[in-house]
């Protein structure tokens, strides 16, 4: 007999976070009949905990307050980053539900300088990086691989927040600083990479295999990803190698769910990792109308041990560009009645509150050419106010 799935009404998936992704994944998880627990460290206004009331706040380091959430789900999984390892481990021992991606291939990815590591050991190229601990680093960091360099926040960091570019020691030592290396929080230095295009491609890997997405584009602005195009307007070879890249990495961390990883594309086609996400991704949103089955869906199915769908696009070439908020004030979206009757489809994400430059939600467009569907869906976005 084949193995039994996991399609029962009384099945729960816990989601540690409870944000946009966490809400999109719910939205595919409820598909399947199964219902779905949060557990996030803000109070009871996040997109996934008006959808459920199996909702719990707490600290991420509250172990008995996660021991409870843990003890009201079938399996659990992750929305971001901000955990340790540690902490996972411990719920899994005093509950016995599993949490995917396992507190192992978490830890493998837990910080920048264990992820970078790992993935420099098992063969990936990455950009130059060390830790720093003050000038005399500072020097020989910026002697070896010039100047500006990188300097980032080990743990916690994305978007853009966590990272100082330098040019100097003295900026160094000011971005030092900031980013609380004078409070023993670990701090990487890593080479500045003259990049053409940042990539990107999502995995989903379970018991039963393992597939891959396409690779797809990120338009970023002031360190921000504001647009996604897919495939990527690169060589085919080039976006090949980047899946290839990306499977590695999957299989390096021996990784359950659904994870993305990012990459730089030089000027001579090298491809450099530059980080991962042990869960669904803002560059992945374009798949919940251009692939068979979206980035959403094989997480929960990675997660359950459900076998995965098909990653094969619906269309030659998609778009995603973000809509981010433009004012301080209770959400509300202004300027999209034109947009509502078009083909584009529009997400928003159920935030109460917006502020400049937070993601409220998604536009995707399909078609035929990825960059007159940019220039459509930028247009659009530019006249939106939220």
């Amino acid at each position: 007999m084949g193995k039994t799935l996991n399609l029962r009404a009384d099945y729960v998936i816990g989601f540690l976070g409870a944000g946009q992704l966490a809400k999109m994944s719910a939205q595919e998880a409820f598909r399947y009949g199964w219902r779905v627990a949060s557990y996030s460290d803000r109070p009871a206004a996040e997109p996934l905990q008006w959808m459920s009331p199996l909702s719990y706040s707490g600290a991420f380091d509250d172990i008995d307050a996660l021991v409870a959430f843990a003890e009201s789900c079938n399996v659990i999984t992750l929305e971001n980053e901000f955990l340790s390892s540690d902490v996972l481990r411990e719920m899994v021992e005093r509950t016995g539900v599993p949490i995917y991606p396992s507190p192992d291939s978490f830890e493998a990815v837990e910080s920048k300088w264990k992820e970078k590591s790992t993935f420099q050991e098992a063969g990936i190229p990455v950009a130059p990086f060390q830790i720093v601990t003050g000038e005399k680093d500072f020097e020989a960091f910026g002697e070896s691989y010039g100047w500006p360099f990188v300097l980032k926040s080990s743990k916690g960091g994305y978007d853009g927040y966590g990272n100082r570019v330098v040019s100097s020691i003295a900026e160094a030592k000011d971005g030092f600083v900031s980013l609380g290396g004078d409070a023993g929080h670990e701090i990487l230095a890593e080479a500045m990479i003259p990049f053409v295009k940042e990539l990107a491609v999502q995995v989903a890997r379970n018991e039963f295999g393992m597939v891959v997405y396409p690779c797809c584009e990120t338009i970023q602005t002031g360190q921000i990803c504001t647009a996604v195009l897919s495939p990527a307007p690169v060589d085919p070879d080039i976006q090949t190698k980047a899946q290839e890249l990306a499977m590695a990495a999957m299989e390096a961390i021996d990784g359950i769910g659904l994870f993305a990883f990012e990459f730089f594309l030089t000027q001579s086609g090298e491809l450099l990792m530059n980080e991962s996400a042990p869960r669904p991704h803002n560059s992945g949103h374009y798949t919940i109308e251009a692939c068979v089955s979206s980035q959403f869906d094989n997480h929960v199915r990675a997660v359950t041990s459900t076998p995965l769908g098909s990653t094969q696009m619906r269309a030659p070439a998609a778009v995603m560009v973000n809509i981010l908020g433009t004012d301080a004030r209770p959400a509300q979206l202004d300027g999209a009645l034109d947009l509502l009757d078009s083909d584009a489809k529009l997400h928003l994400y159920g935030k109460a509150q917006s502020k400049p430059g937070r993601k409220m939600g998604h536009l995707t467009l399909l078609g035929d050419d990825v960059h007159e569907l940019y220039a459509q869906g930028k247009a659009w976005v530019d006249g939106l106010r939220v």
